[in-house]
């Protein structure tokens, strides 16, 4: 059995919970979420404690079950706490700065790129190198940004680019180093 997956799920006092036929609906004090239940998968509800289990064996039922569980305790964290991740711009004269339609970044290409606003996510920046994506959904605050590190990925010679506050950028040798050492 899934360890995820048979773990209950405790709502704090502060989380409404509404069932519906395929899917529950989580609404506190930052917000409302709804989490898919896969089929298969049954949800137990007493009190306020709610219990996963599953109807077979099958792999791919095995598969949900925790997923089934974890999306679930996603929703309660995000409409209690709220998710955030924290970017940060490396190299020299990198800057980004808020624009009319969200961030407006300098990276080293020969135009500033502009990334627009995304609705249930808000992005601010802290000075001039960092950047902080918060909202309620776990997904969509990871998708951001996830997006917003694609604008410049971190090069492995140098290190320079846009990367998460904690990612180790493992850096390279250059041509040099090689050429040196055989001499």
């Amino acid at each position: 059995m899934s360890r995820i997956g048979r773990k209950p799920l405790y709502l704090p006092e502060t989380v409404k919970l509404e069932t519906y036929e395929t899917s529950l609906k989580f609404t506190g004090p930052k917000g409302t979420l709804e989490s898919v239940v896969p089929k298969g998968i049954k949800v137990e509800i007493k009190g306020s404690v709610i219990n996963f289990t599953r109807d077979n064996n099958i792999p791919a039922t095995r598969a949900l079950h925790g997923l089934a569980r974890r999306l679930a305790q996603n929703c309660v964290t995000g409409v209690t706490d709220g998710f955030s991740k924290d970017l940060l711009l490396v190299g020299t004269g990198y800057r980004v700065s808020p624009h009319a339609e969200g961030l407006s970044f300098s990276v080293g290409y020969s135009h500033p790129v502009i990334f627009k606003k995304v609705e249930g996510v808000t992005i601010t920046t802290e000075g001039q190198d960092k950047i902080k994506v918060t909202g309620i959904d776990k997904q969509l605050v990871g998708q951001v940004a996830a997006n917003i590190r694609e604008i410049r990925k971190p090069e492995p010679y140098k290190g320079k680019g846009i990367r998460y506050v904690d990612e180790v950028i493992l850096k390279k040798q250059g041509k040099t180093a090689t050429k040196t050492a055989a001499v």
